[in-house]
């Protein structure tokens, strides 16, 4: 299972998941919006097929990691899969296009448009007159007046997830007939496209209990292109079939089933005819890849007969150890190996029928900085280790071999193609080894200094810490580890003379960074291309056998401050699925390693990498994901605003997990979310995003790759990228049929 993402859109925008005044900020440089938003920056690959190649009927078997428990998306516990059957069988007024915009929906408006702004914001929908719920009944106010009581917080007795813009609406009502709907709301609300998507039926809204309980395990009332069938928790699955009062494209299949498949375990799903549709694993898609490439291979030629690679890998394996030249035990172990060889080759031979699909997510990886206490607490500590990272080779670990565009991502709040995207991070700066080693050496941390014996009482990243490390051989081997560079060698070689001293005071109130992002905004960039060291040394890996000296271009001497040396705790989960992760924390330590951070690498279980560290505050450095919306200045002031001291003491910290935020950011990301001119809320996100990049709490490194294992024959769908899935439109080729032709191409 993998941690490399924290969860989907339905989700973020849930209060208990995710959780502005006047501001003087510099203008951005001078630049237009669709110049700095660009493009995807990889193409969405879903093998686009016309209708008319596209046979009728059929039913695509479609993976997901569980059954729902839950079909309503407002509620607490709703996953990917919740959200997969709500796009299939439920109504949403606006859809992403495949650059991660809104679009409205024509199957279910006509139009949807703010027609006064003032005294108050009046948004007025007009309905596709065709719209129908699978009762018979149109789909009108009365729908989208319950559930905005449902969702406006007003009502405890809703168990809901999340109310944002539905707190701000203050009526509905119908229009000038019973296809119009007009909302009011009683405070501007800037992403109010974000509204009624999905809609649920008033049958469902209308009352706590059908609410809580009515919309878990079944929906009676739908209104999209499929309908629900059945769902089926003991045989793992959910069966979606054709809504036959739909009013728009009749859908190419029959059926969509969603049958519950573990990441590790879809290749032979796929290869046993189980599956025809599954997001994989980087695994996975190089065993498919190389199935591809054996597809049109001559069949090796034996004695007597044709011997083909399945043939010839049964033959390898008895010809490496036969039944007389062992006993016992040892012939029934060579049986077993024979078995599972012939049984792999034939997964591979059954794997030539996919294909892998492949684009990115919307969504990026980010390396975490707690700044609630230690080192991290000084912002020039975080700007330094910033400073230090390379984030263009930390993407090529991921995506390069992937064939992927290693692009670093540039915005906390938007990616490349959305509307909001603008690459921000020159307010922090590039990589940059002798900046880094100066802002160390400004926060008091000195190259060679003085370490107190300390006694290690605890691992890092506690108790669970300990047991995910014991498991792992080469990291805990019994003989002791220690952290590269822990050689205590005097290191005036490696000392840097202090850039630009400022006052403590100013570092640890969060001026500094605003000064930062305010030189960004008047134009000056500190991009990603700044001149970087010619030759950078490292260390091979985050550990070594007591006693081996420091590797050579390695800082020499640990950084030391007050008798203590700087070390964070570096947590990453342990389990399969995150391999990735873990190769690129690796390759960070040796990026820290060279300005004299060192880092202790603490593995833990996946199932509590995230309740038990990263939510908990429990880590100093941790690598995560967080899916990227259309509605940054809803979704995103959650994670990025600042704690607020509970009455206990306590920070209530919403679903910023980093614990760094300023006053600042809050005031744009309210400033934004009340401005209904679209140009001006962009402006102001991009404001909001340089200053939280100056902070230094969270470094966007790459966006997540999307690896779909899909049917050969099997047209529009696969990697969607941004897109919202067009489920009528999904199918299978007819007999003969030929969609377009794949091409790669290579990044110059």
């Amino acid at each position: 299972m993998s941690h490399d993402g924290v969860g989907l859109r339905a989700v973020m925008r849930s209060v208990a998941f995710l959780t502005a005044g006047a501001l003087a900020v510099p203008l951005l440089a001078a630049c237009s919006a669709e110049d700095q938003a660009g493009k995807p920056v990889a193409a969405q690959d879903i093998a686009p097929a016309t209708r008319d190649l596209i046979a009728d009927g059929g039913t695509l078997r479609w993976a997901v990691d569980a059954v729902p428990e839950t079909l309503n998306t407002f509620q607490a516990d709703a996953d990917a899969a919740t959200s997969r059957v709500a796009g299939a069988v439920l109504p949403s007024m606006f859809r992403l296009d495949p650059n991660g915009r809104p679009q409205a929906n024509p199957d279910y408006l006509e139009s949807a448009k703010v027609v006064d702004r003032e005294p108050k914001q009046v948004v007025l929908y007009k309905l596709n007159q065709q719209a129908v719920w699978s009762d018979g009944r149109e789909i009108g106010a009365a729908d989208f007046a319950a559930q905005w009581r449902a969702l406006s917080g007003k009502d405890t007795a809703y168990w809901t997830a999340r109310n944002a813009g539905y707190d701000r609406i203050e009526k509905i009502e119908r229009g000038a007939n019973d296809l119009q709907v007009k909302v009011t709301f009683s405070r501007p609300y800037a992403d109010w496209k974000s509204l009624f998507s999905p809609l649920y039926p008033k049958d469902v809204m209308g009352t706590p209990d059908t609410f809580n309980d009515g919309a878990r395990r079944k929906l009676k009332v739908t209104a999209g292109p499929f309908s629900l069938k059945k769902v089926d928790h003991e045989d793992g699955k959910v069966t979606l079939t054709r809504n036959p009062r739909w009013w728009g494209r009749p859908t190419k299949l029959s059926e969509i089933v969603l049958r519950a498949v573990p990441r590790d375990e879809r290749a032979a799903a796929l290869a046993a005819d189980k599956l025809d549709l599954a997001e994989i694993d980087p695994s996975e898609a190089e065993r498919i890849t190389l199935a591809a490439r054996d597809k049109g291979s001559t069949p090796l030629q034996g004695p007597g007969a044709a011997l083909t690679p399945t043939k010839a890998l049964r033959s390898w394996a008895l010809a490496h150890g036969s039944d007389e030249e062992a006993a016992g035990e040892e012939i029934s172990a060579r049986e077993k190996r024979r078995e599972a060889l012939a049984e792999y080759a034939d997964q591979q031979s059954a794997l030539r029928g996919f294909a892998v699909r492949k684009s990115l997510e919307p969504a990026y990886t980010q390396l975490a900085l707690n700044g609630s206490e230690g080192p991290l607490a000084d912002e020039r500590v975080r700007r330094a280790v910033a400073r230090a990272l390379d984030r263009e080779e930390l993407a090529k670990v991921v995506l390069e071999p992937l064939g992927l565009p290693a692009v670093p991502v540039g915005s906390h709040l938007a990616l490349s193609g959305q509307q909001a995207y603008a690459d921000n991070s020159g307010a922090l700066g590039g990589q940059d080894t002798a900046e880094a080693r100066a802002l160390l050496a400004d926060a008091g941390w000195v190259p060679g200094g003085p370490v107190k014996e300390q006694k290690k009482t605890e691992k890092a990243a506690g108790s669970e810490g300990e047991q995910a490390d014991s498991a792992d051989s080469e990291e805990s081997s019994g003989d002791g580890t220690y952290i590269v560079g822990e050689d205590n060698k005097p290191a005036e070689a490696d000392r840097e003379k202090k850039k630009d001293p400022k006052d403590h005071s100013k570092k640890q109130s969060g001026q500094y960074a605003d000064e930062q992002a305010g030189k960004h905004l008047d134009g000056k960039q500190y991009g990603r291309k700044e001149a970087k060291e010619a030759k950078r040394g490292g260390a091979p890996g985050a550990y070594a056998p007591k006693g081996t000296a420091a590797p050579a271009g390695a800082a020499a001497g640990a950084l030391a401050k007050d008798g203590k040396p700087l070390t964070l705790r570096f947590v990453v989960p342990s389990g399969p699925g995150s391999e990735s992760l873990r190769a690129v924390a690796d390759r960070i330590s040796r990026m820290l390693e060279r300005v004299g951070v060192r880092t202790e690498m603490n593995r833990v279980p996946d199932d509590s990498y995230f309740k038990d560290h990263i939510a908990s505050g429990e880590y100093d450095l941790a690598l995560y994901s967080w899916p990227a919306s259309a509605y940054p200045a809803t979704d995103a002031r959650p994670i990025y605003s600042k704690p607020v001291p509970a009455a206990d003491g306590s920070l209530t910290v919403e679903q910023n997990y980093t614990r760094v935020g300023t006053d600042q950011v809050d005031q744009l990301f309210d400033q934004a979310i009340a401005t209904l001119d679209e140009e001006e809320g962009r402006s102001l996100v991009r404001k909001a995003d340089a200053r939280i990049w100056a902070a230094a709490g969270s470094i966007p490194l790459y966006q997540r790759p999307q690896l779909t294992a899909a049917r050969t024959n099997l047209a529009n769908t696969g990697a969607f990228g941004f897109q919202t899935p067009v489920y009528e439109d999904m199918g299978f080729l007819k007999k003969g049929a030929q969609g377009p032709q794949r091409t790669e191409k290579k990044d110059k």
